[in-house]
């Protein structure tokens, strides 16, 4: 998936250590909720079955570290910021 982040998002993913796979990975095998008027992409339990699924055991492992970071996409599907999660996702 080719995504777009704006200088704002880039400015953050580099910041807080976030790679740009991590995003594709994110946005293609993770869930999403709406928060706010924006779509929010994280990793919750179902997500990480669906990716160590398709990635396998040891690739899963190696990217562990990163499956905590969550993607802001506004309407048009664009990145507007990168984070790491320090709370569970509350959907409503």
């Amino acid at each position: 998936m080719d995504h777009h982040e704006t200088r704002h998002a880039v400015a953050r993913r580099q910041g807080r250590a976030i790679p740009p796979f991590v995003i594709g990975l994110l946005m293609e095998q993770g869930s999403s909720m709406r928060h706010n008027g924006a779509e929010v992409y994280f990793m919750d339990k179902a997500a990480r079955r669906r990716t160590k699924h398709l990635l396998g055991d040891r690739i899963h492992a190696a990217l562990e570290q990163y499956l905590d970071a969550y993607v802001v996409c506004d309407e048009g599907g664009r990145v507007i910021t990168t984070a790491w999660r320090t709370q569970r996702m509350k959907r409503r």
